[in-house]
């Protein structure tokens, strides 16, 4: 098959619209026929694109590049044979960066559609605190990063920051892990095991999570310090060669479960940093607007953060 613009409209629209049968609609055909050119599409590529779910779709780590190269085709092309005015301004550029946060393509999609004279672009920044360092010197103009309860964000007076949602940290531990059938898990039940960690973010982790199992009475041993991808680590755990703290939102894969803490020892912020100078307020409000949108969307499809929400009455967030 020979890769179309229909086939990228395709792969836009059912990264927007979260589901085959709204995507099939906005392009005025079948849920079939969507299903059908999806499946023809993810040949091409040679792997999935998207994860199905009784509750929609969502792109894969490698469906959310592709998504957006196809973003920037689409808008090429559009823009072929159009010539601007010779008083027109240039358009405004956004340069946002990002941690491993679920929201991001979400909201990103998002901006698109609400800023479309706004070009967006996106890079992989893990540190908050390299974040801030970037927002200070000029060399980005916002940034969605973390922080931790007591541990706000700190910078200079030239950058904001506002919270999106401060949720609390899962474990994901193995389908037959002795634990399996407690409805929550004490952070004191792990100390034997093997934990997956992330490196020093910059923003008070992984401090925050040695006091929390100080306080628990132990000191967790660190099977391995781990950044990569998240299908990766869940694989990791699903073996049986650790335990790791997750965000609330995380999908488990078959061979993994995800359960809440008691008493929710450990709880972490995202939130949006930006440039006062450089980026408009409306333009702030259309950030925090399509990450709060982004959110909720992560929250339907996370049961065992909406059982937790339900059990502790913490209703639904952001």
């Amino acid at each position: 098959m020979e890769l179309e613009l229909r086939h990228l409209r395709a792969l836009c629209a059912i990264a927007d619209a979260g589901s085959m049968g709204r995507a099939a609609a906005r392009l005025g055909c079948s849920q079939q026929a969507m299903s059908t050119q999806l499946r023809r599409i993810e040949l091409h590529f040679g792997e999935p694109l998207f994860e199905r779910s009784t509750v929609g779709v969502r792109p894969t780590r490698y469906g959310v590049e592709v998504v957006a190269r196809a973003r920037d085709v689409l808008a090429r092309a559009e823009a072929v044979g159009r010539r601007p005015a010779a008083d027109a301004a240039p358009r405004p550029v956004l340069r946002l960066a990002a941690t491993n946060s679920p929201i991001l393509s979400g909201m990103v999609g998002r901006v698109r559609t609400e800023l479309p004279d706004l070009t967006l672009t996106v890079s992989s920044v893990y540190a908050s605190s390299q974040m801030v360092q970037l927002l200070e010197r000029g060399g980005l103009d916002a940034a969605i990063g973390v922080d931790y309860p007591g541990l706000e964000l700190r910078h200079s007076g030239a950058v904001e920051h506002r919270g999106i949602v401060t949720e609390p940290s899962f474990v994901a531990l193995p389908a037959g892990h002795r634990l399996r059938h407690r409805a929550e898990v004490a952070l004191a039940d792990l100390a034997e095991d093997p934990w997956f960690l992330t490196p020093d973010d910059g923003a008070g982790w992984p401090g925050v999570f040695y006091a929390a199992c100080e306080a628990a009475g132990f000191a967790p041993v660190v099977a391995h310090e781990f950044l990569g991808d998240r299908l990766q680590l869940l694989s990791m755990i699903a073996e049986g060669l650790g335990v790791s703290l997750v965000q609330a939102t995380i999908r488990p894969i078959p061979s993994v479960i995800v359960k809440p803490l008691i008493g929710t020892p450990l709880w972490c912020r995202y939130l949006l940093a930006w440039r006062k100078e450089t980026v408009a307020e409306e333009v702030v409000a259309a950030l925090l607007g399509s990450a709060s949108a982004s959110y909720r969307d992560l929250i339907a499809r996370a049961p065992h953060l909406q059982a937790w929400a339900a059990r502790t009455s913490r209703g639904t967030f952001p």
